[in-house]
């Protein structure tokens, strides 16, 4: 007798919509646009660019299957980043540099955390209030551009991993392989983490059961604040390892760092399967979802329409195409479910 065969959950159905419909755009892109898309360095690119914006999105997909919202991440990874840049040109160490990371992220998050769930207060207000005061603190700290002037680690964070075996021959016949920045690995080992806790923990199933029905899960016996608190604990500590990345990336601190980095981040959670209603996300899907909303961006500028606004009609566009596809999913699965 055969063993019946487990239907996919909400979560792993979406995630798999979200893979499906990335792997198809850039097979797409590389037969109709060609150039970079047909070279493996084009996705090592997106995973370079985007390293930091990856660890925030799965910071605020921990916050979103949650229930909540979390809209300071991109100024967070903002102070973060100044924050950083000014200590270590002022002869820090590096290691040091990414404590202090850590412990400002740490500190957003427990804030936020206190706030909303033990004084109950808005989590859109609470996190709000959150970006305004890390954006303003980084104009405070500089009005200025900064230039990472630290020796020891501009030196560390122009090592870059080479595969020659996924490079390409260049116009004059040298083999350029392909670079990935250390930043993807630190995001790559962000994704992995996240994905186990929320896979095999019990904090992890909380979440769920948290962000699925909040008296379901106080009648299932979980701590339902201290669950809440620590979405967003992660969520803030996430933050501040993007900053860190952000900062070996572009080498530099500005007021206008992560700019957007929380729409943008939201984007690709959604993108990713994972409803802002809460209960249901995955990891794995938030990642391909900012590698689909990067993609449709670079597929944009690749087809001539450069200009800035082209960028955010396309991820308006992309966003909507998402939602409504999740709700025709669901709605249809709810409907098949409740036949039987």
């Amino acid at each position: 007798m055969k063993k019946r065969r487990e239907p996919f959950t909400d979560t792993q159905l979406l995630m798999t919509i979200t893979i499906c419909i990335f792997v198809v755009m850039y097979v797409l892109a590389m037969i109709f646009l060609g150039g970079g898309f047909l070279r493996a360095q084009q996705i090592f690119d997106l995973l370079n660019d985007n390293a930091a914006l990856i660890i925030v999105s799965c910071g605020l997909t921990v916050v979103m299957i949650g229930g909540g919202i979390d809209i300071s991440v991109g100024g967070v990874t903002s102070l973060v980043v100044m924050s950083c840049v000014l200590y270590l040109n002022g002869n820090g160490n590096p290691f040091l540099s990414f404590l202090l990371a850590l412990g400002i992220g740490l500190a957003f998050g427990i804030l936020h955390g206190l706030l909303v769930s033990y004084l109950e207060i808005q989590p859109f207000i609470v996190t709000l209030a959150g970006m305004f005061f890390a954006r303003g603190m980084t104009t405070i700290l500089s009005v200025n551009p900064q230039k990472l002037a630290h020796e020891g680690l501009n030196a560390f964070r122009g090592i870059k991993i080479e595969i020659p075996w996924l490079g390409y021959i260049a116009k004059n016949g040298n083999l350029i392989p392909g670079r990935i920045e250390l930043g993807v690995v630190m995001a790559l080992l962000c994704v992995i983490v996240v994905f186990l806790i929320l896979k095999f923990t019990r904090l992890g199933r909380n979440f769920y059961a948290l962000g699925g029905n909040q008296q379901s899960a106080l009648m299932l016996g979980i701590n339902v604040k201290k669950t809440r608190f620590m979405t967003y604990l992660i969520s803030g500590l996430l933050s501040g390892i993007a900053g860190f990345v952000f900062m070996m990336h572009t080498g530099a601190g500005n007021a206008t760092n992560a700019a957007g980095a929380e729409m943008n981040a939201i984007a690709s959670s959604i993108i990713g399967g994972t409803l802002l209603t809460g209960g249901v996300g995955n990891i794995i899907g938030t990642f391909f979802g900012t590698l689909t909303l990067t993609t449709i961006k670079k597929i944009v500028v690749t087809s001539g329409l450069k200009d800035p606004w082209w960028q955010s009609i396309s991820t308006g566009a992309m966003l909507l195409f998402f939602i409504v596809l999740q709700s025709i999913v669901l709605s249809r699965r709810g409907k098949s479910k409740a036949k039987e």
